[in-house]
Parts: C-alpha cells; sequence; structure tokens
C-alpha cells in the first residue's frame, strides 16, 4: 500500500449529509431556498455544445463582476467556490507546521485546507454563552500565526464582528494572511471588501452558493492587493472554474432585484422565526446571516430526525455546540410550514 501524507493522515473526514434532500424544505446547509434568479436559468439555456466544448475564458465575466464588486480586475481571483479559495490562500501562504489561526465552531473547511497543508491549527472558542466574537481572545493568540481564516458573520453561530473589530485585527495581524470570508454578507452588510487598500495582508472571499442560488455550480470570488491576487493564480489551476459557472454568474449579478427582494424576505422570516421560537420558549442566538442557531437541548438530534420525516431538514450542529440545531430562513411560507412541523414535533 502507497503511504499519504502525514498531514492527510491525522485529518478527520468531513461527510457532509447531502443525499436524498430533492424534494425536500431545504433549511439545512444555507442555501436560497427557491433557487437561481430567471435570468441564471436563461444564461444556461444559452450555453451552446460548442462553448462547453472549449476550455472556458474569463475575460469578459472578470470585467462584469470585478465592476459589481468595485474593485480592478487584477485584485480579483475566481474560484471553484469559496473551498478553493480557502485551499489556494493556504497552498500558497502555509508551509508545512506553520501556526493557522481559527475559531470554533466555524466552518469546517478552515480546519481542512489548513491540516491538508499541513498546518498546526490553533483554535480560539467563541463564549458559549453568547457566541459573540471573541476579539480579545483572538488578539492575544495572533502571535505566531501565519494565517487567520474567519468568517463574518460566521457559521454555525450567525454572530458577526463589526468593522472596528476588523481594522484591530488587521492592524495586529501585519505578518499573517488575514482571510475574512463573506459568504453571508448580504444578510449582514458589513463588509471588509473596501479595506483591501489599506491592509496587504487582507483578503476577502464572497460565494454564489448561498444568496444567488448557484451551490451547484461552485463558484467563488477572491478579492486582494493585485500582487496578492498574482501569486494566489499562479498557484491556481487554470482551468478551475467551468465555463457554465462563469455565464451565470455573470446573468445573477445583473439581477439586483432579486437578490434585493430574497433578502428583504429572509430577513423577515428570520424575525419571524425567532418571534416563534420566543413563544415556544426554545432558546437561540441572535443572528447576522440566513440562519438561527436554536438550542432544543437533549432532544436535538431526535427533533431533526422527525422534521426530516415530515419533509423538512435542519442541521443539527450538537456535536459543536451541545444541544444546538441549525435552521435556514428564506421564503415566509417555508417558515410556516417549519413551524407547523415543529409544533407538532414538540
Amino acid at each position: 500500500m502507497i503511504r499519504p501524507r502525514r498531514a492527510v493522515k491525522r485529518m478527520a473526514p468531513y461527510s457532509p449529509p447531502t443525499a436524498g434532500r430533492e424534494g425536500k424544505l431545504r433549511l439545512d446547509f444555507n442555501e436560497n431556498t427557491v433557487g437561481c434568479s430567471p435570468r441564471v436559468l436563461a444564461a444556461l439555456k444559452r450555453c451552446t455544445p460548442e462553448r462547453l466544448a472549449v476550455y472556458p475564458e474569463y475575460g469578459e465575466a472578470r470585467v462584469k463582476l470585478a465592476d459589481f464588486f468595485g474593485v480592478e480586475q487584477n485584485e480579483l481571483l475566481l474560484t471553484n467556490g469559496t473551498d478553493e479559495a480557502i485551499h489556494i490562500l493556504t497552498n500558497t501562504y502555509v508551509d508545512d507546521g506553520d501556526p493557522v489561526l481559527v475559531l470554533k465552531p466555524s466552518y469546517a473547511m478552515y480546519r481542512f485546507y489548513a491540516e491538508l497543508a499541513g498546518a498546526r491549527v490553533i483554535e480560539v472558542p467563541y463564549c458559549e454563552e453568547d457566541l459573540l466574537f471573541p476579539l480579545d481572545e483572538l488578539l492575544i493568540a495572533l502571535r505566531p500565526a501565519r494565517a487567520v481564516l474567519i468568517a463574518n458573520p460566521n457559521n454555525p453561530t450567525g454572530t458577526a464582528a463589526d468593522i472596528m473589530d476588523i481594522h484591530m485585527l488587521l492592524g495586529r495581524a501585519k505578518n499573517a494572511a488575514v482571510l475574512i470570508d463573506e459568504a453571508y454578507f448580504e444578510f449582514c452588510g458589513t463588509t471588509a471588501l473596501g479595506l483591501i487598500h489599506d491592509y496587504p495582508n487582507l483578503f476577502v472571499s464572497r460565494t454564489f452558493s448561498k444568496v444567488y442560488g448557484m451551490a451547484g455550480l461552485r463558484l467563488g470570488c477572491l478579492f486582494s492587493q493585485a500582487q496578492n491576487i498574482a501569486w494566489l493564480r499562479k498557484a491556481q489551476s487554470p482551468y478551475s472554474v467551468n465555463t457554465v459557472a462563469v455565464m451565470c454568474a455573470s446573468a445573477a449579478v445583473e439581477d439586483t432585484d432579486y437578490i434585493e427582494n430574497y433578502v428583504a424576505e429572509a430577513l423577515e422570516s428570520r424575525a419571524l422565526l425567532c418571534r416563534a421560537l420566543d413563544k415556544l420558549g426554545i432558546p437561540y442566538y441572535p443572528s447576522a446571516a440566513n440562519f438561527v442557531l436554536a438550542r432544543f437541548g437533549k432532544r436535538s438530534i431526535e427533533i431533526r430526525d422527525r422534521l426530516r420525516e415530515k419533509g423538512v431538514l435542519v442541521r443539527d450542529r450538537s456535536y459543536e455546540i451541545a444541544g444546538c440545531v441549525r435552521i435556514t430562513v428564506g421564503r415566509k411560507a417555508q417558515i410556516r410550514r417549519f413551524l407547523a412541523a415543529l409544533r407538532e414535533v414538540l
């Protein structure tokens, strides 16, 4: 048997529960719960056999997306989902044994790619009482870090750092590559993207997998100063983003009304869900994202399973935060359906 690298042998496998979801109410993966813009579907129909037969070309899409996000073309890297952005960043800046700082709990791929690179992962825990951004603890742990990987708002807690927290972090982490992953930016409104010219160690990522309803196409964007992007592009496979994803992303950013309307209703749905949880006496953590982390105690796994029997999917997170279940919000009618099923289960 050929032996893998030690880093791979040490890693815990990541196996997300993604099978058997079609046709159910998807409140488990923080996706857009109704799907992509009609303009994206129209772009799919325009994809000819010839377009699929040739390798992807990114020039036109890079121009459009750079303009949409308000950056220069050489400050933008297209990636195969945010996962590839994390992978490329760690491959570019992290050597075997380097310390990489992550929060706990947070998006599992930060630890995954840091460990794959052979890094020494340092975890800074959220305070279990309120799950607020642990700025002071993070600043204490910063000194040896080669990279700092942070989701803002954070998944699965839903909590967020404010812009002053990010300024303080960047000012103190001058020797580390700092990634601010803004997968849920549209539901929060706080962004570090405007700071990339002020901090040469700052990287910001966005995704088309959440609010844009394109998780199946796998497309993300990574932003930084031009010299950083040049290094990242050097470490990236030349055709890692597929033609269809690029076409659809260009169409998605044209339909701002669709996104704004979906975000507005998701925020209303979040408020509706929180009011209902209050009435049911179920504790939850305030969220700045399109999901709410609720505490069901010892019944969390049972409630997840019984809801699934009723065609409603939620995500158990009790393996990270005892007794907690994460509930995605989308349309108000979907939250009402969830609440009806939940009352039956309770």
